[in-house]
């Protein structure tokens, strides 16, 4: 299975997160590219960060964010 452009650009902000720190967010600021406006709402909407235009992971959201982060690293090596 292939990521599909959507759900590559929601992976995108999702490995943006410090996940060390639940205080930290992210701000998909209203000149940002649509693509990326538009994935943060995808990712609201799914419940996965607090905002639509980012915000703070929720515990769901945080898990995935650990997935994806972790995936990047594995496939950096």
């Amino acid at each position: 299975m292939r990521l599909s452009e959507e759900q590559h650009q929601e992976v995108n902000i999702l490995i943006q997160f410090n996940l060390s720190s639940m205080q930290q967010g992210v701000k998909v600021h209203s000149d940002a590219d649509p693509e990326m406006i538009e994935a943060a709402k995808r990712l609201y909407a799914k419940g996965l960060i607090t905002q639509e235009d980012g915000g703070y992971l929720t515990s769901l959201g945080h898990t995935a964010a650990e997935h994806a982060q972790a995936l990047k690293t594995i496939l950096s090596n």
